[in-house]
């Protein structure tokens, strides 16, 4: 039970830390943004790579942000019947789906997207405008990692299902909320 605890901890720290990197894309999207409709009205110039910059770091909010949100149980699932079953009914329907469809899918989409990204090193891909950004790999390097720590946060679900149906704990109100 302990290890199962310290996974926990460390899955929960790992995709704590995507939540945190989301949030400061998002704050230098909104940055961004900002900067592009300024010069753009005000000044009458255009950024290709200031724009271009914008679906980079809203791709990096989206990308972990998933896991972080898989986490705290920001995804999409049926409340309306989650929210009455028991404890262990709970941890079975988040064991169940967590090893046959996040974990799966994560790896396969990691997998794939893996060689996606060395292809995109490979040919020095780079934007197709004038002005645009170099270097189109990193961004979709960002896709194999994403979905490594998308597996990271379904790790997280099985150690905490396996928590309370294990170890007989309460299930949180939102999955992270009784870690620290």
């Amino acid at each position: 039970m302990r290890f199962i605890l310290a996974c926990d901890r460390f899955f929960s720290f790992v995709t704590r830390g995507c939540g945190v990197i989301a949030c400061a894309a998002m704050i230098l999207l909104l940055f961004n943004v900002f900067y592009d409709v300024i010069t753009r009205y005000i000044f009458n110039d255009v950024s290709i790579g200031m724009q271009e910059l914008e679906w980079h770091l809203f791709s990096i909010v989206f990308l972990l942000g998933t896991p972080f949100a898989l986490t705290k149980d920001g995804h999409v699932r049926v409340d309306i019947f989650y929210e009455k079953w028991s404890d262990k009914v709970k941890a079975w329907v988040n064991l169940g789906g967590a090893m046959i469809f996040v974990l799966p899918f994560a790896v396969v989409v990691c997998w794939y997207g893996i060689d996606f990204a060395k292809d995109s090193y490979d040919m020095g891909e780079g934007s197709g405008d004038p002005g645009g950004l170099p270097y189109r790999w990193i961004i979709k390097s960002m896709i194999p990692v994403s979905f490594a720590l998308m597996a990271v946060a379904g790790l997280g679900m099985v150690t905490l299902a396996l928590r309370v149906l294990v170890g007989g704990e309460p299930y949180p109100e939102t999955s992270r909320e009784g870690l620290s």
